[in-house]
């Protein structure tokens, strides 16, 4: 392993050698791949929730949508300028102030005069907004459904190696894959502006049966929906299917929402209260109808859903007591026969709304959801589902708030659950100066509050049971660094899954950020994390519950070395544990080449990878450039190598085509993956292929 870090080093040395003779003349090209802020951002989501990775891809075709419809900044309202998840709710309250005190914004350059507006942040920005005249086109309803575009998307992907799902015997096991290992998706979608779409998603898992067996209709998976914005007093209108995202997470919130990460001011939730749901991610959505309605300075928003989802149906065979679900599930994946029984088991009715008032800088808000099933949730008898959801009702009601004065921002949620748990989140957001930004947290969720589809700021990935505080800060020393650090301290006053006793924990991230101009980006970071869990390797009765530090040490370059290459490098090492007695270690280094050729057809990508971990809490993420609207963030461990190539090519402006290939190569292992999933041999390949249609 020394070797590769020596290799890892060198290329640093020679990148940098190369930066100082190429001339500083590349100009205006756009990035061939996401901010690194928003990489890690999505590489947390993936690891807090145990290698889940998420299909709802709403979050990427937002962002395609507002290139190819820029937010106009002399405008855009406070809410249509948070759904561009960039800009801090002092930098959109400043924006308006400027707006109101100066007129409209006449060049674009005029965005560094706007108080709390810097460089970095405005680069970021710059490729999904414009400086616009006054004016609404798309008043008229019937306009929005004849002069808008549609799309036809089909993607395709497998793994090309058959696991033993696929090839064990049928007449020895109950357990199999019954359908085939393609995975599938089609979608249709129509869009005009940021104003209306409509659209229709049809979706088969690997291992899921198609147009036979439990799935006669095709797909395993459909999903329409129908979502029209700003109509009069009519703000959002959606039938079908749809999202709910109330207050700071812990009533309802659907859509993506980042964590602890180095965008310290992005701790507060910002996003309409509906939003049109079109992604393959099978459970967290809602189904029905909602509307907003607003006039001046207020705001009412209603919603019903009913749906049937996934649950673990347990039947008692002895009449003793009512049949039950014992768990819901999450997975969406019906390839087996427990799999397909437990498909649509359980029936969901829910319901509720928001009220809200915006009287100058500040803002308050009612919110209440509801939530009835046909069969009761009854969790499994153990001490940490002590206060778990049960029953066939539960509810959840909250009032949230937020006020600017003059630098500082303060938000806030309390909530209330139906069996008498209570919730609260705190928060301030402070520009201390213009290249100096700090942000507070303060959680405090008793264990009785339980919740469902929500995400609020906390450590777990469920809010309840938790109390901390957080603490960031971004510093702006000059205009090419950046540092940006937090600190969490927190505790779970209850125990949890794996965790046996009330237990405390820590988190410290520090990035020193260096961008001297658009062709060259180095960040290195630091993080450190202790939680608690059960360690118990000599089988005692009662199971220790033992600090397990987490530390980890990462540095990325990336390079335009011309105005079709960019160049990409990350070495990463973790230490698990390493005084105690689950000691690991690992390491992760890549090399990635984007060639990108202005007015060309084609474009591709490229990456290298070689990983080394002593088990899998020593684990590693890397997010991974993909198909358009989707992104892959693997998990690491054991020794190996993992390479892929993407490409593009346009056929014309109105049809193009993606193609990726990977590869996983371990060593000295016999089979890849366990259960059903596991391959025989050393190597694991998939190919994906996505073709997309715009009329």
């Amino acid at each position: 392993m020394k070797q590769f870090i020596l290799v890892f080093l060198f290329l640093i040395v020679v990148s940098t050698g190369i930066i100082a003779q190429v001339a500083d003349s590349v100009k205006n090209v756009p990035e061939l791949a996401p901010s690194s802020t928003s990489e890690q951002q999505l590489e947390n989501i993936t690891e807090n929730n145990e290698d889940a990775e998420t299909e709802d891809d709403s979050y990427l075709q937002e962002l395609v949508q507002f290139q190819r419809n820029p937010v106009n900044l002399n405008t855009a309202d406070e809410a249509l300028l948070k759904e561009l998840m960039i800009l801090s709710p002092l930098q959109i309250q400043n924006l308006v102030i400027y707006r109101n005190l100066m007129g409209n914004l006449i060049d674009i350059y005029e965005l560094q005069a706007i108080p709390g507006w810097n460089i970095r942040m405005i680069q970021r920005l710059l490729p999904y907004v414009s400086i616009g005249r006054n004016g609404q086109a798309g008043k008229d309803l019937s306009s929005r459904f004849s002069n808008g575009q549609h799309s036809i998307l089909f993607r395709y992907s497998q793994t090309l190696e058959r696991s033993e799902g696929f090839l064990i015997d049928h007449s020895s096991t109950k357990s199999f894959y019954y359908g085939s290992p393609q995975k599938l998706m089609l979608r249709y979608k129509y869009v005009y502006k940021n104003l209306l779409q409509y659209g229709i998603v049809a979706e088969k898992d690997a291992g899921e049966e198609f147009f036979k067996g439990s799935q006669k209709s095709g797909f395993d998976f459909y999903s329409a929906h129908l979502f029209i914005r700003n109509l009069g007093i009519i703000k959002s209108l959606a039938l079908g299917d749809f999202t709910v995202n109330l207050g700071q997470g812990l009533t309802q919130w659907q859509s993506l929402a980042f964590k602890k990460g180095p965008d310290i001011v992005s701790i507060k939730r910002q996003s309409a209260v509906l939003r049109p749901y079109n992604s393959a991610a099978e459970i967290n959505f809602h189904r029905g109808a909602g509307i907003t309605i607003g006039k001046r300075n207020w705001q009412l928003t209603v919603f019903g859903s009913y749906r049937k989802t996934d649950a673990n149906f347990v039947t008692d065979t002895l009449q003793t007591t009512d049949d039950y679900i014992s768990s819901l599930q999450t997975s969406g994946y019906h390839r087996t026969k427990s799999e397909i029984e437990d498909k649509g088991s359980q029936r969901q009715l829910a319901y509720g709304g928001n009220a809200s008032i915006q009287s100058g800088r500040l803002h308050i808000g009612v919110n209440a959801i509801q939530f009835q099933f046909k069969v009761p949730l009854v969790k499994e008898p153990l001490p940490y589902n002590s206060y778990a959801l049960s029953g066939k009702h539960f509810g959840n009601y909250s009032v949230d708030y937020s006020y600017t004065f003059k630098n500082l921002h303060f938000f806030g949620e309390a909530a209330m659950s139906s069996q008498n748990g209570t919730a609260f989140i705190n928060g301030l957001l402070v520009s201390v100066s213009n290249n100096v930004d700090m942000s507070l947290l303060y959680r405090n969720i008793s264990r009785k509050y339980q919740s469902l589809y929500t995400n609020a700021f906390t450590e777990s990935t469920l809010p309840s049971n938790e109390k901390g505080l957080f603490t960031g800060i971004t510093i702006r020393p000059a205009m090419q660094w950046q540092i940006d650090a937090y600190m969490d301290i927190y505790k779970f006053p209850w125990l949890r899954y794996r965790v046996d006793a009330p237990t405390n924990g820590t988190d410290y991230f520090a990035q020193v950020t260096y961008k001297p101009n658009k062709q060259l980006e180095i960040y290195s970071r630091y993080k450190r994390e202790s939680k608690a869990i059960n360690y118990n390797p000599e089988d005692l009765i009662l199971n220790p519950v033992i600090l397990q530090p987490r530390k980890n040490w990462r540095t990325q370059l990336g390079y335009k070395i011309s105005p079709t290459f960019t160049i990409r490098n990350r070495v990463e090492m973790v230490w698990f544990d390493k005084k105690g007695g689950a000691d690991e270690s690992g390491f992760l280094m890549y090399v990635d080449l984007f060639y990108k050729p202005m007015m060309k057809r084609i474009s591709a990508n490229f990456r290298l990878q070689y990983f080394e971990t002593q088990g899998y809490n020593s684990r590693l993420y890397a997010y991974e450039s993909d198909v358009l609207y989707y992104f892959s963030i693997p998990v690491f461990y054991d020794k190996g190598y993992r390479y892929y190539i993407n490409c593009n090519y346009d056929f014309s402006k109105k049809l193009s085509v993606w193609v990726k290939f990977g590869q996983f190569l371990y060593a000295n292992k016999a089979v890849v993956g366990s259960g059903l999933d596991e391959i025989k041999g050393n190597r694991k390949s998939e190919i994906r292929a996505e073709l997309q249609y715009k009329f």
